[in-house]
């Protein structure tokens, strides 16, 4: 009785932990695929799970921020969806690489073509962005989640100073403090990732190597092991046989 008393409250409060903890990990959330200094440019991927059990999500749109618009948003392609960029008109021109623009990217909208992304299942949605504000600390995204039942989530609440995070937080991007020469573009901030990925490479490479060594060498030990283990049987039986 003790044993299935602990069992079910263990159960209960197993089941109260992830109820309590859904909310922190369901939600739309944007991240960096690496570092998104300020002033460079940084692809970064919006993670959608999907919070239904009868209901797939069809649809996502992702409003930018406009007090620091963004010239340049360039989706990559997703299997299954279709995406379109759409551009405003900005009050005030932004100057880049020596060019006034006039219009910045003012959202973004991926539409499923098939099932969308089911129950059980998140979906990553990349974009490469740039430039990169040098004067924030951060970039505030609000989303619409909409579901194959028609059902429409929110995503727009920004999250306050010493708050605790709203139902439906706002997706927020960290910017990271400016690297030399990030005026270059993208290409001096693939430099870094490229030699990191090498490094990676042969870190993890080198372990290999000696624990496929430390392998054959154990492998080696315990057959000579198992035959001196099979002699010592066999001259064992000898002596009972003999007496």
């Amino acid at each position: 009785m003790k044993v299935s008393r602990i069992a079910v409250a263990g159960a209960l409060a197993g089941a109260s932990v992830l109820v309590l903890s859904g909310p922190a990990f369901a939600h739309v959330s944007v991240s960096a695929e690496g570092a998104a200094a300020k002033g460079g440019y940084a692809t970064v991927n919006f993670k959608v799970p999907n919070e239904r059990d009868n209901a797939s999500t069809t649809k996502l749109e992702v409003s930018f921020p406009t007090d620091h618009p963004l010239a340049s948003v360039m989706p990559q392609p997703v299997d299954g969806w279709t995406v379109k960029v759409t551009t405003s008109k900005l009050a005030k021109p932004l100057e880049m690489h020596g060019e006034k623009i006039s219009e910045a990217v003012s959202k973004v909208t991926w539409t499923a073509t098939g099932k969308g992304v089911e129950p059980g299942f998140f979906q990553k949605f990349p974009l490469s962005l740039g430039q990169l504000p040098e004067d924030t600390d951060e970039l505030v995204f609000k989303a619409l989640q909409t579901y194959s039942d028609k059902e429409v989530v929110r995503w727009i609440e920004v999250q306050e100073d010493g708050a605790e995070e709203p139902d439906n937080p706002a997706p927020v991007l960290a910017l990271s403090a400016a690297t030399e020469g990030h005026h270059g573009g993208a290409s001096t901030a693939e430099e870094p990732a490229e030699q990191a990925a090498a490094k990676t490479t042969t870190t993890v490479a080198e372990p290999a190597d000696s624990s496929d060594t430390t392998a054959r060498v154990l492998g080696v030990v315990g057959i000579v092991v198992g035959v001196a283990g099979v002699a010592f049987g066999v001259l064992a039986g000898r002596r009972r046989t003999t007496v």
